[in-house]
């Protein structure tokens, strides 16, 4: 069992407070009502931090990579059950060995309308993982911090032919995009990882297919 380390403590205090991207802050009204888990845990390479993809195909979000989660339903006691719900369900993992220490601002996804409540959780008594819910999750992964944080790793992802960009990452044959992307680059300045990185010439782009959008190549 590992006991929350400081770092983790001092992550949760200071996320409750992260800035929030104008394109990702909720409106007044409507949104359907999600949570997930951002859960960290200590690896042989060090933190790192769980992450599932998902399948192609799907109707949203088809092959991307994303924190364990999913839509809030009539029986879940709270959000917080709900991320914790949907992550055993994706995951296997066993929640009676996370603690969730706090939780992100509510974020907003505009493509799929979901109000996103993401808590974050230390991992204190790991557990195996693999894809149980296999008609959604192609593949977990627990991704050290360090490789995230890798200046080498880290793109500049395009939207489509629009004038959007955001932050990527490539990390065990995925890209780190989007939702998922945008808050794993706010996590790593917060909690002290970020590296200088060179941002002129690492351009991936994203085309529109019926799924969403894609990275292409």
């Amino acid at each position: 069992m590992n006991p929350t380390p400081l770092w983790m403590a001092a992550l949760a205090d200071s996320a409750q407070t992260m800035t929030v991207p104008a394109q990702m802050r909720p409106p007044a009204t409507g949104g359907r009502e999600s949570a997930v888990l951002i859960l960290f845990g200590e690896g042989p390479a060090g933190p790192d931090l769980l992450l599932i993809q998902r399948k192609d195909g799907l109707r949203r979000h088809a092959g991307q990579p994303a924190f364990p989660g999913g839509r809030i339903e009539l029986t879940d006691a709270s959000k917080e059950a709900a991320a914790l719900r949907e992550a055993e369900e994706e995951t296997g993992l066993n929640p009676a060995g996370v603690d969730v220490l706090g939780n992100l601002p509510e974020l907003y996804l505009s493509f799929s309308d979901f109000r996103v409540s993401p808590f974050l959780g230390w991992w204190r008594d790991p557990s195996e993982v693999r894809p149980t819910d296999t008609g959604e999750v192609a593949a977990v992964s627990r991704v050290p911090v360090a490789d995230l944080a890798d200046p080498d790793n880290r793109v500049v992802v395009r939207y489509g032919n629009g004038p959007r960009w955001g932050p990527g990452f490539r990390v065990n044959g995925m890209l780190v995009w989007g939702f998922t992307g945008a808050i794993v680059d706010r996590l790593l300045y917060l909690g002290g990882w970020e590296l200088p990185w060179r941002r002129e010439g690492l351009t991936d782009v994203l085309e529109v297919t019926p799924q969403g959008l894609r990275p292409v190549g």
